[in-house]
């Protein structure tokens, strides 16, 4: 793709450099593996890359990845402009800049049972979901709704099938919906009377992205 002159003395010289220096501007940024495995006190503690565990508060960076907020047991963190909320037992995520292709991009790993899950936000609150391309919307229980805030009481009653049969759900409208660095509003959602231990992220969210499945990665990619 490059073009070697054939210039002599210091002339050459500085045109390699240049050279050099364009091509590193150009080549794309690696994702990076970040995994939170602690939290002490105001303090997050973080393995990058499988290296050995830093502790870093809000604010502070280590190999290019800083602390935004901490909160619980999730923590937020940033590189390269992409932002992601780690939380503690979720399997270590990729954080993937975006600059090279101009799209937004999330890439997520399979745990040990091929389910692909992280942690991200829905209007604000931390939350630990589930992809499921089998789902039509976002679903969650009630008791998650309460601890997030959304209110579904007086949303539409509908009724879906589920795995123990058919029950009665309220359908609701959430105010934004946040994986990795990237953010929809107003996405459809159902609210389910029974226990579930994650949200389900479903189609009502997943339809925004080109989704591409390699072994036990998943990259989804803003249309």
């Amino acid at each position: 793709m490059s073009t070697t002159l054939g210039y002599s003395g210091s002339f050459a010289r500085a045109a390699s450099a240049a050279a050099l220096l364009l091509a590193c501007l150009a080549t794309p940024a690696l994702a990076q593996q970040a995994t939170l495995v602690g939290v002490l006190g105001s303090k997050a503690l973080l393995v990058i890359d499988g290296n050995a565990p830093r502790t870093l508060g809000a604010g502070e960076s280590v190999s290019g990845i800083k602390v935004v907020s901490i909160s619980g047991d999730s923590a937020v963190v940033e590189s390269g402009g992409v932002r992601q909320t780690l939380r503690m037992g979720d399997t270590p995520v990729n954080i993937s800049p975006t600059a090279g292709s101009g799209k937004q991009r999330l890439v997520l790993k399979a745990d040990s049972r091929g389910h692909f899950m992280n942690s991200g936000l829905i209007n604000g609150q931390v939350m630990r979901y589930m992809v499921d391309t089998g789902a039509t919307s976002v679903a969650f229980s009630q008791s998650e709704a309460r601890r997030m805030g959304v209110q579904f009481e007086n949303g539409q009653q509908i009724m879906i099938g589920t795995g123990n049969g058919t029950v009665r759900a309220h359908r609701v409208v959430l105010q934004s919906v946040r994986a990795g660095d990237i953010e929809l509003r107003n996405v459809d959602a159902v609210v389910v009377p029974q226990p579930m231990p994650y949200v389900l992220l479903g189609n009502s969210f997943l339809n925004a992205f080109q989704m591409t499945r390699t072994n036990d990665e998943m990259v989804l990619e803003k249309k």
